[in-house]
């Protein structure tokens, strides 16, 4: 669902010297806002199919969630379509704002995505209007959804998210994802603190999302 602009793919050369992000306009003050009943009925609605296909979701790990109203980084594994909604399905009494890409709102579906707090990104330009909005979710001590990967399978880790935790100052939580037969595994681990550069972030949230994501046992 997220893929990052170019500036947040920055090479690892550049990793740990990113550009000065942009400063926050006089009406850029506060996160999108979030229709619960909206927020709610997007979630049960995309976690249908898995009910009517006879799957379902096994959480573990829920203790390293913390309560709403700290600000915070959901960092997900990246394996479907539907993940956005199994993870926020998996984090009850949190309302997960994602980044998605541009091209998911058209004149209906968007009006919905944005009702429910998520916000559009430009994967093929500096989309810095979502980079502040990211960063707004944040100051409003609101749970921010990022996908380190950027797209499905995408694999290497870039460094987006790394670069939003250190500037947004917000704990990742890291969410590994996995489907075993009917089964779909969420696996929370132990938040990581926003320290150090993107590069070395980046690499520590990637290895914890792979390990999560690992079978059990």
């Amino acid at each position: 669902m997220t893929a990052f602009p170019p500036e947040l793919h920055s090479p690892e050369s550049r990793l740990d010297s990113p550009a000065p992000m942009p400063q926050p306009r006089a009406e850029d003050l506060h996160a999108p806002p979030v229709n619960p009943q909206v927020y709610q009925f997007v979630v049960f609605t995309m976690n249908l199919p898995l009910l009517l296909r006879g799957e379902h979701l096994h959480t573990l790990g829920r203790e390293h969630i913390p309560p709403p109203g700290h600000k915070l980084v959901v960092a997900g594994a990246h394996v479907s379509a539907l993940d956005p909604f199994i993870i926020a399905k998996a984090m009850p009494g949190h309302h997960v704002q994602f980044m998605a890409k541009r091209e998911l709102f058209k004149p209906v579906t968007g009006a919905i995505i944005r009702a429910g707090g998520s916000f559009p990104v430009d994967r093929s330009a500096n989309d810095v209007a979502a980079i502040r909005t990211a960063l707004r979710v944040l100051k409003d001590d609101g749970t921010l959804g990022l996908f380190p990967e950027g797209t499905r399978g995408g694999g290497r880790m870039q460094g987006g998210v790394a670069l939003l935790a250190l500037r947004g100052r917000a704990p990742v939580l890291p969410v590994g994802l996995r489907r075993d037969g009917k089964r779909w595994l969420v696996r929370f681990g132990p938040m990581i603190e926003p320290k150090g550069g993107i590069k070395d972030l980046t690499a520590q949230i990637g290895e914890e999302i792979i390990r999560l994501s690992a079978p059990i046992g």
